[in-house]
């Protein structure tokens, strides 16, 4: 992510909770299996991914671009314009 100029050295996975999912509007796993809590109205997806744990940037780019195309893909379909960042 760095190389794109996005620093998430600091960022590590969070648990899903309760409150989280009632404040969004689509809540997205990225195939770990979560259990997450159901509300209505709200939109689920379950994003089946290679999990980047020990492999190289080789190996991990692949996926990070997938998870790009997915999160622009979700952004059209919301109807919201994406922000381009500086690299």
């Amino acid at each position: 992510m760095l190389e794109l100029g996005i620093d998430i050295r600091a960022e590590r996975p969070k648990v899903l909770t309760t409150q989280a999912v009632q404040a969004s509007d689509v809540v997205i796993t990225m195939g770990c299996g979560d259990a997450c809590p159901i509300f209505p109205g709200k939109r689920y997806e379950d994003w089946k991914l290679e999990d980047p744990a020990g492999q190289g940037i080789e190996s991990v780019r692949p996926i990070r671009d997938e998870i790009r195309a997915r999160v622009l893909t979700l952004l059209h379909e919301l109807g919201i314009e994406p922000v381009e960042l500086a690299v």
